[in-house]
Formats: C-alpha cells, structure tokens, sequence
C-alpha cells in the first residue's frame, strides 16, 4: 500500500479520485490547493502525488517544481492529471519535473494503471 496525495480543486473530481485510489487499496490523504498539497507533501512524505494544474493559491506546475526542489532524486512520483491538452502544456510539466501527465476527463482505470506502473521500483 502507497500514501499518496491528491491536490484537487473540483470537489467532485476529488472525491472520486479519493474513492478510486482507495479502491485500489491505498492510503490517500487531500488537499484542494497547492499551498495546502505542498504542506501536506511536506508532513505526510507521500509515495506519489496526483496533481491538477489549475488550482488556487498555487498552480500544479508551482506544486510540482516546489517538490522535485525539495526531492531531485524523484524518490515521490508527480503524476499530472488536467484538463490541459497541448503537448506545449505537457512538455511544461515534464519540465517541471511531472513523471507522467493524464488529460481530463480521464478513464479511472487508466488512472490505476498509471498510479500503479509509477510505483514499481526502478531496476
């Protein structure tokens, strides 16, 4: 089971994705803004972060750069999840330091998978 952090401004959109990855058997802990979803990574040390782009009092890409900041060796994963569509804005998140990147509206299964193939170790 990983911990993993959802920063997720839409409440519906959160709560399905609460209920989806809980499903999946894991531990999952919110937030619905960036400054919030970075004191959250700061105390809870998630195994992977589902981030949107487009929140309050913060944006995901901030969120994003803020955490590989803080971890260069990429040891939490970003996962990216929005409704931004353009490669120009999945280069920028790659640039940030995303290590996956998923556009809305989203298959939820698809979603697992991504969580899951993010959490296998490297090696």
């Amino acid at each position: 089971m990983a911990r993993i952090l959802i920063v997720e401004d839409e409440p519906d959109v959160l709560l399905l994705l609460e209920n989806r990855v809980k499903g999946a058997g894991h531990d999952v802990v919110s937030a619905t803004n960036g400054e919030e979803g970075l004191t959250l990574f700061a105390t809870e040390k998630p195994d992977l972060v589902v981030l949107d782009w487009m929140m309050p009092r913060r944006d995901g890409i901030d969120v994003c750069e803020e955490i590989r900041a803080s971890d260069p060796d990429h040891r939490t994963k970003v996962l990216m999840l929005t409704a931004r569509s353009q490669q120009s804005d999945v280069d920028r998140a790659m640039e940030a330091g995303a290590d996956d990147y998923i556009v809305k509206p989203f298959s939820s299964r698809d979603l697992i998978e991504r969580i899951t193939a993010l959490l296998v170790p490297a090696g």
